[in-house]
């Protein structure tokens, strides 16, 4: 008798690229962001942009379509999840946008880009750099990337809670993706955090994402900027509404964070 095949879940169907960029990503917001803040502190457009930590290159892509002169450049060591980028945003670009986006497989540290008006490391990837003359190196090595009027621009995260294990759960069309602080060393900073999703039909991708990473503090990054030779570093804090002190999509330049549980930073780096 023939042995009947077992029937797939929803968990063995997903693309864990796919869905790390409806949950996690949000390019477009990203992009407004820095394209107005660039244009706010350099009185022109910005049009040369390196995503580095790309992944799936998905701001690198969305950059082009925002502009016929604007030019990409997506760094990741892991080639794996730039063919993933290739096949999924790449190949959804006009063939004029597709040329000007480059793919690069290549460690941060070492890249050999031309220079742009913009270097993007977003989603706390640079923090994968633990020790100070490994970021320092790292910033040093941006600055020499950028144009001389170019800007380098981070994100990081704080609060009572980024100090502790815990999982936040976030509901979405389709899967609930989660965020698990896995692992906290409060001496070293170090921290191991996962990526889960699960699905209707109660089936689960877990440690669908890995990461080791160091708590950065904003001052420390601020330190290690002005080291690295910037010559200003502005930090623009999530705003929270007043009366229920929910976070807003709104962000505000500020040198003064309030204890909140948790809270999100963008940092602009000015060569």
């Amino acid at each position: 008798m023939a042995k009947k095949k077992k029937k797939q879940t929803m968990a063995d169907r997903a693309d864990r690229h796919a869905l790390y960029q409806e949950s996690v990503q949000d390019s477009e917001f990203e992009l407004d962001f820095v394209q107005d803040t660039f244009k706010d502190i350099r009185k022109r457009k910005a049009v040369t942009l390196r995503e580095d930590f790309a992944g799936t290159a998905r701001s690198a892509c969305v950059w082009t379509k925002r502009g016929k002169n604007n030019k990409a450049w997506a760094v990741d060591f892991d080639e794996e999840v730039l063919e993933w980028g290739r096949k999924h945003n790449l190949a959804k670009l006009k063939p004029k946008q597709q040329e000007r986006v480059e793919f690069i497989q290549s460690d941060v540290l070492t890249v050999d880009t031309p220079n742009v008006d913009m270097v993007l490391a977003f989603n706390f990837s640079y923090w994968i750099f633990q020790e100070r003359n490994q970021l320092l190196a790292y910033f040093r090595s941006v600055r020499n990337s950028l144009n001389d009027d170019g800007i380098l621009f981070l994100d990081a995260f704080g609060g009572s809670e980024a100090h502790t294990t815990q999982v936040e759960k976030h509901k979405l069309d389709g899967f609930t993706y989660l965020w698990d602080q896995n692992k906290y060393n409060a001496l070293t900073q170090e921290m191991k955090c996962h990526i889960h999703f699960r699905f209707p039909d109660k089936s689960r991708m877990d440690k669908a994402f890995t990461y080791i990473w160091r708590l950065w503090g904003g001052h420390e990054i601020d330190d290690l900027l002005d080291q690295a030779g910037f010559s200003n570093v502005r930090f623009y804090v999530q705003k929270f509404d007043e009366k229920t002190e929910e976070a807003l999509d709104e962000f505000e330049e500020t040198r003064e964070v309030i204890d909140h549980e948790c809270w999100i930073a963008y940092i602009v780096a000015e060569k």
